[in-house]
């Protein structure tokens, strides 16, 4: 088996980078898409939440005052 060239050497090694790149910019996109969904589904589940706390805040204002407790209801 002969000893590759320098110049085969490097262009082997090109070959590999530009492979890794490739499939880096890949593994970028597809990250890039979950991290805009799951931004999308934090952005709705705070929604829900205000939303949430917004009808229990309605609600505990409509309840009546408590009325002080006394030592026989104790």
């Amino acid at each position: 088996m002969a000893i590759p060239s320098p110049t085969d050497q490097i262009a082997e090694r090109v070959e590999r980078l530009l492979l890794r790149h490739a499939e880096l910019q890949r593994t970028n996109a597809l990250l890039a898409d979950q991290v805009a969904a799951l931004t999308q589904e934090r952005d709705s589940l705070k929604s829900r939440l205000s939303a949430a706390r917004a009808r229990v805040d309605a609600l505990l204002e409509r309840l009546p005052a408590a009325a002080p407790l006394t030592k026989e209801a104790e």
